[in-house]
């Protein structure tokens, strides 16, 4: 038994959005050795499973792409869901997200339908979709939003979180964000900075970013800045125990401020390396710095 559960091959399921980049997100997959089915059938992925155990090592890491276009497709998913679940298999969702107004550009731009729509708009497919992936969506251990991506940047995220050697138990994402551009939609966790004073308004400041020791040091000397680090980086320890008792490998943690550009960035800076310093393998991503 013990040689058996040795040799269950590492699963991945890659769903999501149509238009959103699964594709790429599997070929990506693909180029860094993982065994990749397209479109299996929901019923047949413990037997994919079963037959990875059987292979002797030779296909240890699985990645199965599938989308959600029907009722029962989805029960006939979570059906195989909880049968891994029951055989002790872990297993991994990536769900690739897209604002609506990505997803039609998208879909216009190559003059294709939402396998969704039928006889109406590309948007009607798109909301028929969101409905039924709404409750995969919420069992994601991984949502990437790629409305502002392109493909090498999506193939970018991928390879933070899956290239490599040994697995680490806790990823992070530390994002910067500017909230009048709109919250990132794959934030597990959203962190509000603009209770502290902006460097905007200081004109030696205005040119710089968060990333400068000037802007650091200002936003850091401010009241309440430094307090608030130390006790959300404690928050964190205590979420992060809990994410790896339940399996979770990832987590992504949205800083945000007015425009993105000052207090956000040099919180994120300063959290990502408090993360780091306490184990947790972590990449930091500023989403709006530049946009203004």
């Amino acid at each position: 038994m013990g040689e058996e559960a040795a040799s269950t091959p590492e699963l991945v399921i890659i769903s999501g959005m149509s238009g959103a980049g699964r594709s790429t997100a599997a070929k990506c997959l693909e180029d860094l050795g993982w065994f990749v089915v397209d479109n299996l059938p929901p019923a047949l992925i413990p037997t994919m499973v079963d037959l990875g155990a059987r292979s002797q090592g030779n296909v240890a890491r699985i990645a199965v792409v599938v989308d959600v276009r029907g009722r029962g497709f989805f029960d006939s998913l979570r059906e195989s869901l909880n049968d891994l679940e029951t055989k002790g298999v872990t297993r991994r969702i990536v769900f690739l997200e897209a604002s609506d107004n990505a997803l039609v550009q998208r879909f216009e731009s190559v003059r294709r339908p939402h396998p969704l729509q039928g006889d109406g708009r590309i948007v009607d497919g798109i909301a028929a979709e969101r409905d039924l992936l709404r409750e995969l969506r919420g069992d994601a251990d991984l949502v990437i939003d790629t409305s502002n991506l392109n493909v090498h940047e999506l193939r970018a995220k991928m390879d933070a979180q899956f290239a490599g050697g040994d697995e680490p138990e806790l990823r992070a994402t530390v994002m910067s964000f500017g909230y009048k551009y709109g919250l990132p939609v794959d934030a597990d966790h959203v962190v509000d900075c603009r209770f502290l004073p902006n460097p905007h308004w200081v004109p030696e400041l205005r040119p710089y970013t968060g990333t400068s020791e000037e802007v650091s040091g200002y936003v850091f000397n401010q009241p309440g800045a430094k307090e608030f680090l130390d006790r959300y980086a404690e928050l964190l320890q205590l979420v992060a125990a809990g994410y790896r008792r339940e399996g979770k490998r990832y987590v992504t943690i949205a800083v945000g401020c007015t425009g993105g550009k000052h207090r956000s960035v040099a919180m994120s800076e300063r959290l990502a390396r408090r993360l780091a310093a306490e184990g947790v393998e972590t990449v930091i991503v500023h989403r709006d710095m530049g946009r203004e």
